[in-house]
């Protein structure tokens, strides 16, 4: 090859500048038959903010430069008030609301963080404590002395007690003068059934989120509106044994149910985010943009 060729193509690399490879499509089907966009590792989704894990909550919540506040919201046919958490957005215009159901785990800082990140993506995020006067003293999450015991209360509340507490905070929130009247909520663990469950039983509601929450009775699923999203760790099996009989039952009844399960993660991955060698923190990292992504599309 002659010196003025190699000069030529020496010139034309320079003027294309570094080819990269562009990514294969990593997009999925799970076992119902549901596509994921599943997001790669090596994705700019990667960077988005996420909420703390459970350690680093505190912290956060005490330098959050949101407004959050407790307020006590009165339940129909009862003298106990639900001590309720809510967390405004920065924005101009008004915003929809967020309802965030908590783990088993009742009313904690990292709950309180998850709706504090939902108002930093712009949402109103409204956490209340479902133990709100069950407590000694009548308190609530914070009166009692493990989560043994919090987990306990929390077991023993009724799915209609539970809905009625839902509605008594989805009508204080979508009345808010900062709020534009739409609706989701987002659970975890317990509170992802619960989530599912109250999909069923609120037809004004806009979008569900149901985080490694097993699913309602199959002759619940009929009545849902709302669509929902469901994310779960590949490494679940008891809740996700319940992902393919309500898929089943919704696209039967031509329901939105939108299925990611990431590969390694366990139960509680959002909160776990340090456990299973990385597998949590890709999971927490994926289905946090999976959810903004589908709570944008439908409030």
């Amino acid at each position: 090859m002659s010196k003025y060729l190699l000069l030529l193509v020496f010139a034309i690399i320079i003027m294309l500048g570094p080819v990269s490879a562009q990514p294969a499509d990593s997009g999925y089907k799970d076992e119902a038959g549901h596509s994921g966009a599943a997001v790669s590792q090596s994705s700019p989704a990667n960077a988005q903010k996420i909420p703390p894990g459970e350690e680093q909550a505190k912290t956060a919540i005490e330098r959050s430069p949101r407004h959050g506040e407790y307020v006590d919201l009165k339940v129909e046919g009862s003298e106990q008030p639900l001590l309720t958490w809510v967390v405004y957005p920065e924005r101009k215009d008004k915003a929809p609301a967020v309802i965030v159901i908590h783990e088993i785990y009742g009313l904690t800082d990292w709950v309180r963080a998850v709706a504090d990140q939902l108002a930093a993506e712009g949402f109103i995020a409204v956490v209340t404590d479902m133990i709100s006067g069950k407590g000694p003293g009548e308190g609530g999450t914070a009166s009692l002395q493990s989560r043994d015991d919090v987990a306990k209360l929390i077991r023993g509340l009724a799915t209609e007690d539970v809905n009625m507490m839902l509605d008594t905070v989805r009508s204080y929130a979508i009345k808010l003068p900062a709020s534009n009247g739409k609706s989701a909520v987002v659970g975890f663990c317990w509170g992802g059934s619960k989530s599912f469950s109250y999909a069923a039983a609120q037809p004004e509601l806009n979008a569900a989120v149901v985080y490694y929450g097993t699913s309602p009775e199959e002759k619940d699923l009929g009545s849902i509106k709302a669509p929902v999203l469901g994310l779960y760790g590949g490494d679940d099996a008891r809740v996700n044994a319940t992902i393919e009989p309500a898929a089943r039952e919704m696209k039967k009844f031509d329901k939105v149910y939108e299925v990611e399960i990431y590969e390694g993660a366990g139960h509680g991955f959002l909160r776990q985010q340090e456990g299973r060698d990385g597998a949590n923190m890709r999971a927490s990292q994926q289905a946090w943009v999976r959810m903004l992504g589908f709570l944008r599309k439908y409030l």
